[in-house]
């Protein structure tokens, strides 16, 4: 059974910075695309961003030169860089492998907000 922890998110002002972590446990996530995804207050959760094995990603256009995402195989562990915040970022953000998605973890939220 893995198990997802993210981490990192908080409330930033317009324009500002945060990087999220999460760390997974149970298997080895090396052989998994895995990707971020966020859900807003009375929306569907949607796919930010995705990397692959070998690391070529995938942004929504929403975020593309805005947000980076990493992968560091040997911790198990997949990161979201996120610059010049935006208040249609606030949301909750979770980690999972992209397409057949593991159980969901907790999720870390994102306020942007002055």
């Amino acid at each position: 059974q893995v198990q997802l922890v993210e981490s990192g998110g908080g409330l930033v002002q317009p324009g500002g910075s945060l990087r999220l972590s999460c760390a997974a446990s149970g298997s080895i996530f090396s052989g998994y695309v895995m990707a971020w995804y966020r859900q807003a207050p009375g929306k569907q959760r949607e796919l930010v961003a995705r990397v692959a094995q070998e690391g070529s990603t995938y942004y929504l256009d929403s975020v593309k030169g805005r947000f980076t995402i990493s992968r560091d195989n040997a911790k198990n562990t997949v990161s979201l860089q996120m610059s010049s915040l935006k208040p249609e970022d606030t949301a909750v953000y979770y980690c999972n492998r992209f397409g057949f998605t593991w159980a969901w973890g907790q999720g870390t939220q994102v306020t942007v907000s002055s």
